[in-house]
Formats: C-alpha cells, structure tokens, sequence
C-alpha cells in the first residue's frame, strides 16, 4: 500500500524543501518509486534542489485544474531510476483548487508509486488544507530558536485538529555548541514542547547548503554521516 506523506514548517527558510529531497532520494535509493509533489506555489524550490529547473513544463495545478495528464507533469529525476518530481506553479495560482483535488490526485498516484511526498507551503491556512488533504504522515520541520519552535508547535497542533494523528518532528540547523551555552533552547526543552516524536536533529552544515545550489541531493555523497542520518529519519518516517 502507497503512502501520502506531508512535509511541513511553520514558517519558511527551516529547510523543509531540502529534507523533502533528500528523504525522496534516499528512499528511491532503497529501490521504491518516490514522487515528490511541489505545493508550495510561487516559492517553489524542488525543481532547482534536484537540478531540473529547466525542465518543467507542466506544474501540479496544471494537473489538477485538468491543463494536462499527469504524466505530462510528472518528471524524472536525473540521476535516479525511481525518484520523480512534480512542480509548483511559479506563481501565486488563482485556479480554484480544493482539497479533493488532492485527494482525487493521490487516489491515481498511489497506482504508481510507493511513496508520495508533498512539500507543503510553509505556515497554516488555505493551501496546507489543500496539500494535506490526502496525508496519512506529516513532518514538521523546525530550527531550535524560540520563534521557529513556537511555530511549528502551532503548525502541528493545526494539523492535528485537521485529522492528522501521526506527525513526527525534525529540527534542522542544530548548533550543539549554541544550545550547550544557553542560547537556544535545550534538546530537553524541545523534545517536551512537542506532542509527536522528533525523528531527525540535523546539525548546520555547509554541505547541504552547496549541495542544493548545485541540485545534487546531500545524500548522493555515499559514506557521510548525512547519508546516514537521512537514512534513519527515512526508518522512522515511514519504513
């Protein structure tokens, strides 16, 4: 049975899109058909995380306001056998869409692929509505500063209230060294603020940072200890 996973944040620049990539890639890596849906309109990054900018034709809200077939949207990855993508729309789209659009979408996905992972606009309202609609799993994305904790507390108690009961948390950008001094807030006093388990501390890295602006997934770099710890967030994910 597929599974409809959806990657969120309270609010934008905590990476959210990066981990969708790299969670989307290691998967594929262990041999499933992975497809990841872009949602966040106008802001989209996954095309150029995965070096395929200059490919996109057709985005999601095509697909989904019935422009064209799916498979007209939906592209490979470079590099992979099984890793797909498809865009956002590059602007603030007006078509009316709803969360049965999604639902109706995913229904024929899960004939395809084993995991479909959504990478939800960051924060709550209209369009987290429509892009969890048909979420089993959600991740909540966050920094360890006051402000991105408090956000991503409200964005899991919203998505809680919308139906979705298993929400696991990863906290991106850790500096150890910040957190020891007093301040940021302690992995103790994180791990309290949180309802659902917290499956992923990534410490900042100018990896990452280089390896998007190339678009080669962090986790194509075999025998890192990114590659490792992407593979036990995938475990604790969804495997």
């Amino acid at each position: 049975m597929s599974k409809v996973l959806l990657v969120s944040s309270g609010k934008g620049g905590t990476g959210k899109s990066m981990i969708s990539v790299n969670l989307g890639a290691t998967l594929a890596q262990c041999g499933f058909k992975v497809l990841l849906v872009d949602m966040d309109m106008g802001l989209r990054n996954i095309d150029v995380y995965l070096g395929m900018e200059n490919k996109v034709v057709y985005n999601v809200m095509d697909v989904m306001s019935g422009v064209c077939r799916i498979n007209q949207a939906v592209l490979r990855v470079n590099g992979f056998q099984s890793l797909y993508f498809i865009a956002a729309s590059p602007i603030k789209d007006e078509r009316d869409i709803t969360g049965l659009h999604m639902q109706v979408l995913c229904e024929k996905l899960r004939d395809i692929f084993d995991f479909i992972i959504i990478d939800a606009p960051a924060g709550i309202g209209d369009m987290i509505d429509v892009a969890a609609a048909a979420a089993e799993t959600a991740i909540v994305v966050t920094e360890p500063d006051s402000a991105c904790l408090r956000d991503a507390d409200t964005t899991e108690r919203y998505l809680r209230d919308r139906g979705i009961d298993d929400i696991r948390i990863i906290v991106n950008r850790v500096n150890l060294d910040l957190m020891n001094q007093g301040f940021l807030p302690g992995i103790d006093t994180i791990m309290d603020l949180f309802t659902g388990p917290i499956i992923g501390w990534l410490p900042e890295d100018d990896n990452i940072r280089v390896s998007t602006s190339r678009g080669v997934p962090i986790v194509m770099k075999k025998g890192t200890y990114l590659e490792a710890a992407f593979m036990e967030i995938a475990k604790k994910a969804v495997l």
